[in-house]
């Protein structure tokens, strides 16, 4: 009987946990490293460990806590992110503060679990963002979106024009809500292909996070939801 190769280290989701109460981390560390496929780099008990820990750990997925003693889950995020553009952070948090929420969001996080979640919800909202997905109510969501569309318009506002005709049908999907695995599928490319691209598309709008991007695409069009592109073009 052949034995059962374990996952390399590559194709793990490594994960931080950054939260100040010692038996939710504890919890949080040994959930992860009993799921199989994920492994839990670094565990911190506040922000000004996690700034220090978390860029020498290079981990996939953070779990951030927003209330932290010192300085907020939500200011580690914008530095963390400074740091590791490509660093996903899930916000961790007791009550659904839609204000702090979205502050998190807009700080560069990818969306966020209630902390009374059962462990399927934790994991589910860690395989989410990995797949270029972002855990949030639509209501949050669209308050994100709406912010940055309404913010005063730099002084170059058409920063798309420089996209690819390819990069812009990604977008216009990352626009509509779609992940990634989803966008890979309806346009015939990889899920790596799909994120070569987001990279290349967030350098040339200037932004950190699929939310922000999403909200220059729409600020570039006429107040109406973007049109699906055609699947089949090259």
């Amino acid at each position: 009987m052949t034995a059962q190769l374990a996952p390399s280290i590559e194709l793990m989701t490594k994960v931080a946990i950054v939260e100040d109460n010692a038996t939710l981390r504890k919890y949080l560390a040994e959930m992860v490293g009993n799921t199989p496929g994920h492994r839990c780099v670094c565990t911190c008990a506040s922000a000004e460990e996690a700034v220090v820990e978390i860029p020498l750990h290079k981990p996939n997925v953070v779990l951030m806590d927003i209330h932290l003693p010192g300085e907020s889950g939500i200011a580690c995020t914008a530095r963390l992110r400074e740091k590791m553009p490509d660093l996903q952070v899930i916000m961790l948090t007791v009550y659904k503060d839609i204000k702090m929420i979205f502050q998190a969001l807009k700080a560069g996080a990818c969306g966020y679990v209630l902390k009374r979640s059962d462990e399927k919800e934790i994991l589910d909202a860690i395989a989410e963002v990995r797949s270029g997905g972002a855990p949030m109510t639509s209501e949050i969501a669209r308050m994100v979106v709406r912010s940055f569309m309404e913010a005063p318009k730099t002084s170059d506002p058409n920063d798309t024009d420089q996209l690819s005709s390819r990069e812009l049908e990604i977008l216009a999907l990352v626009a509509e809500g779609c992940p990634n695995k989803e966008i890979a599928t309806r346009l015939f490319i990889s899920n790596s292909t799909v994120r070569t691209h987001l990279m290349h598309i967030y350098e040339k709008l200037h932004v950190r996070c699929r939310t922000e991007a999403a909200a220059k695409y729409l600020r570039s069009k006429p107040p109406s939801l973007p049109s699906r592109p055609d699947a089949r073009a090259n």
